[in-house]
């Protein structure tokens, strides 16, 4: 029997591999290839999305004894027009997506809309091995931290039964690159890197391929789209519960969230809970709760929280999760199960990421769409988004050497962004990597502080810096302003989206936390008439000791309606008594280059769009406060967004509005619009009149 043309490309690139000198595998060789490889490709779901197993047609292992490296390769073979790779809109290769219509009726493989559709994984090379790369980087029991996959793929043979048209296509897959592949272009060209002599060379190559800030920017912003939608799914399955919707308040969902998310999360030592542990028995001592409860206790420890946090925070989520609805067995499975089976699948492979981000804000806001959570209604808890918490990072200076602390933290999204800037800077600075990884363990446990008074949003933050690698060391659970007295913490840099409620508009905390300062810079997100006179007397007592250095007019919608406050961003200069004759930088922000929606009243996916050069703009911004000359123009003088003024001491002129200074002198363009708009007024008149005459 002929071999078809599938089969004719696997033969040809095993017989390069040959001629190569490199040891490959077949389909039904995992095992001699590696024993925990073989077992999860066996376990994983299969190409088609069912049980069966996965069988890459190729495999090898790169192997250098020197340097302790191994990379498996996983090879998948297609033969036929256009079946070398498939990629999505977006450009990425294309897994898994859902029908966007029910299967005609009588269809071979009938579908339902929304149903998971596997064509592109079972028809398309590398799409194929793909999945088999990721199959192994996500199995706990593969200690791989980097996969190189191939599609190869030909169209037609030559008359002496050969492929007339080779092609393929390589990518590294790899964990310090976020999971997201990189094209290896110098593979492409020849597998001759492959060989044992040459491996070094190939490793240096791979080693290169590393994200870009854009790239690694887009995925984040990818990642938190793809969970707040989840979550959002999640919660909508709540809602729709008859037996729930009484049941738990929003403060009880958020723990019901984070505990989940906890309980269904890998850790070191432990196993990772599994969906069939959770078997719907229906003793009050030994149930879906229970398992759950204990899964939560044992993560925390095995995150090195100390034992008041352990407590404090099993306080909190006891009550949920001893509920009898939640566990007592409906239909063949709890309520617990029902939920966490959508966390599992949904929700934690976004938190194992390993992306620097506030998830757990996120999920916060999500949930903060549908009803309201205490304090709400004054503006007290709502999420800053993380691209103000990063500009707000870069404009107090923060690095590695940094000691950064938030007194009102919510769910610690400012502590996110300064950790991720101060690993970054940290990486840039210093080579040894032992002292690197001692450097990053000491930003964790040492360089950030937190305070939360509200128990249900603290509760976040923890969850928040321990997905972070245990940053949740100095985490504290109370009133900030009772913490001074006992706290020694050497601050450099200061925080803070306060409650709008506080004394002050929320100065009392930016007062308060300076005194206690002795260098450093400080940035708050405030309502903005908080430094037209709302702010007082702190705002007057603020500047005795500390130096305004810049005030940023916000965006209007800059919360996309959740909040309707005008806020501006205020930057201090901390134990500086403020000069009157200093030029303080005012800048117009309010048109900062993005596009909102609000997605609690729009069908559109996409809530922030960059659509006039935003990133630009907010560099252009910090380099205007930090003193650098831009690249951009956008805020400049001339065009009156930027403007260089001086203040009083009196603490309530501080907003850019005030600064703005309106030439009465009519331009010869003021004149020629005021001519327009007459004329333009004076023909729709008489276009009217004729109208009604007619």
């Amino acid at each position: 029997m002929a071999k078809s043309i599938e089969e004719k490309v696997e033969e040809h690139y095993k017989d390069r591999l040959k001629e190569l000198g490199i040891t490959y595998y077949g389909k039904t060789q995992a095992s001699q290839l590696n024993e925990s490889i073989a077992n999860a490709l066996k376990e994983a779901p299969s190409k088609s999305g069912g049980s069966g197993n996965n069988y890459p047609d190729i495999m090898l292992m790169l192997k250098s004894r020197k340097l302790n490296r191994y990379i498996p390769v996983m090879i998948e073979a297609k033969g036929g027009k256009n079946k070398l790779e498939k990629l999505d809109k977006e450009g990425n290769i294309e897994q898994v997506k859902l029908w966007d219509s029910d299967s005609k009726e009588g269809a071979k493989n009938p579908h339902k809309k929304g149903d998971p559709n596997f064509n592109s994984i079972e028809k398309y090379a590398v799409n194929g091995a793909y999945h088999y790369a990721k199959i192994i980087l996500e199995d706990e029991h593969c200690n791989y931290d980097e996969v190189i996959f191939i599609g190869v793929n030909g169209t037609k043979l030559t008359k002496n039964n050969e492929v007339a048209d080779p092609e393929h296509k390589v990518y590294y897959l790899s964990r310090s690159n976020k999971m997201q592949p990189k094209y290896v272009k110098d593979l492409n060209k020849s597998w001759d890197l492959m060989k044992a002599d040459n491996l070094e060379s190939l490793f240096d190559v791979v080693d290169k391929l590393t994200l870009s800030e854009e790239e690694l920017e887009t995925l984040t912003s990818k990642t938190e789209d793809q969970l707040e939608k989840a979550v959002k799914k999640i919660h909508q399955e709540i809602y729709d519960n008859a037996s729930l919707r009484n049941v738990l308040t929003t403060n009880e969902k958020l723990y019901l969230f984070s505990g989940l998310i906890m309980a269904g999360l890998k850790t070191d030592g432990i196993v990772q809970l599994k969906l069939e542990k959770l078997d719907g028995n229906i003793d009050d001592d030994d149930n879906d709760g229970t398992t759950i409860l204990k899964k939560i206790s044992s993560f925390l420890k095995k995150r090195n929280s100390n034992n008041y946090k352990v407590k404090m925070v099993m306080d909190l989520l006891s009550p949920i999760f001893t509920k009898k609805v939640l566990w007592e067995n409906n239909n063949g499975e709890s309520l617990i199960k029902h939920i966490f089976t959508d966390i599992h699948s949904e929700v934690i492979p976004l938190l194992e990421s390993d992306l620097q981000l506030d998830f757990t804000g996120k999920i916060l806001n999500s949930l903060n769409d549908w009803v309201s959570i205490e304090n709400d209604k004054q503006n007290d808890v709502v999420l800053t988004p993380r691209y103000v918490t990063k500009l707000m990072v870069k404009l107090t200076r923060t690095d590695m050497n940094s000691y950064v602390w938030d007194t009102a933290m919510g769910s610690g999204g400012f502590l996110v962004s300064a950790m991720d800037e101060m690993f970054k800077d940290a990486k840039e600075k210093i080579q040894d990597k032992k002292k690197l990884e001692e450097k990053i363990e000491h930003i964790k446990k040492e360089q950030l502080l937190g305070v939360e008074l509200l128990g249900n949003i603290y509760i976040l933050a923890v969850l928040n810096m321990i997905l972070m690698g245990d940053g949740a060391s100095k985490m504290k659970n109370g009133d900030s302003h009772k913490i001074y007295d006992d706290l020694e913490f050497p601050a450099n840099v200061f925080l803070l989206n306060p409650p709008y409620s506080a004394d002050g508009k929320g100065f009392n905390f930016v007062a308060e936390a300076f005194s206690k300062m002795q260098k450093g810079y400080g940035a708050i997100l405030i309502q903005e008439n908080a430094g037209s006179g709302t702010g007082l007397p702190y705002t007057k007592k603020i500047l005795d000791y500390n130096t305004l250095v810049a005030s940023i007019h916000m965006p209007n919608d800059l919360f996309n309606g959740k909040s309707s406050v005008q806020t501006a961003i205020y930057v201090f200069k901390v134990n500086e008594p403020h000069n009157v004759k200093k030029a303080v930088t005012f800048i117009d922000f309010s048109k900062d280059g993005y596009s909102r929606q609000n997605r609690k009243k729009s069908s559109q996916e996409v809530n922030l769009r960059d659509t006039d050069n935003a990133k630009a703009r907010y560099q252009e911004v910090i380099d205007h406060v930090l003193g650098n000359i831009p690249d951009t123009k956008y805020y400049t003088e001339a065009n009156g967004k930027l403007i260089k003024d001086r203040i009083t001491l009196e603490g309530n002129d501080w907003t850019f509005s005030q600064h703005v200074v309106i030439d009465p002198m009519p331009t010869e363009e003021d004149f020629k619009k005021t001519v327009a708009d007459y004329l333009s007024w004076k023909v729709s008149q008489l276009m009217q009149d004729g109208v009604d005459n007619g």
